[in-house]
């Protein structure tokens, strides 16, 4: 009877764990622009809520309702209803730009949007306002021809009140775009 060779020799192993490298080194790049993509989606999700929130607080009281960045440059947000008894604005919620992700950027063509208790926003935008959430230390955002390595996201409130979330980089006749 032949002696047989039972487990796995070292060169097995190495060549293993060689192909298990490789494979980690390949998959890490995509990982980290997962990541970096997640962050901005986070801090465009929260900017959203808190946008939808003191809309939805406007129509709910039926009086002034603000959102407010604090930090233009920041996805930290207050919003704060309008106390028409002592004509000053009283907090509702806040979300600390701690409480997300830091490292995004936000370029707003307005830091505080107003919503009536009809819904639409004072004073009218002639153009919708815009919240840019981009993530400089992931790299550049993704253009329509393609370019760049992070997919940014806007924010659009509309004269009318209502808010929105696209990609700048999609083509239009996308419904995702913006």
């Amino acid at each position: 009877m032949a002696n047989r060779q039972e487990g796995a020799t070292l060169i097995e192993f190495m060549v293993t764990f060689a192909l298990m490298g490789v494979l980690v080194a390949l998959a890490v790049p995509s990982f980290r622009d997962w990541i970096q993509n997640a962050r901005v989606r986070t801090a465009t999700d929260a900017i959203t809520d808190g946008l939808q929130l003191a809309r939805a607080e406007a129509v709910r009281r039926n009086n002034p309702v603000r959102f407010r960045l604090p930090d233009a440059a920041a996805t930290g947000w207050v919003v704060e209803a309008f106390d028409r008894n002592g004509s000053n604005w009283t907090q509702v919620q806040q979300r600390s730009a701690d409480e997300g992700t830091t490292i995004v950027a936000v370029d707003a063509s307005q830091a505080t949007v107003v919503f009536l208790g009809t819904g639409g926003v004072s004073p009218t935008p002639a153009t919708p306002i815009q919240f840019n959430v981009s993530n400089p230390t992931g790299g550049e955002c993704v253009t329509s021809a393609g370019s760049g390595s992070i997919r940014c996201l806007r924010v659009t409130v509309s004269a009318g009140g209502q808010v929105r979330m696209c990609d700048p980089a999609l083509a239009s006749g996308n419904a995702a775009a913006c």
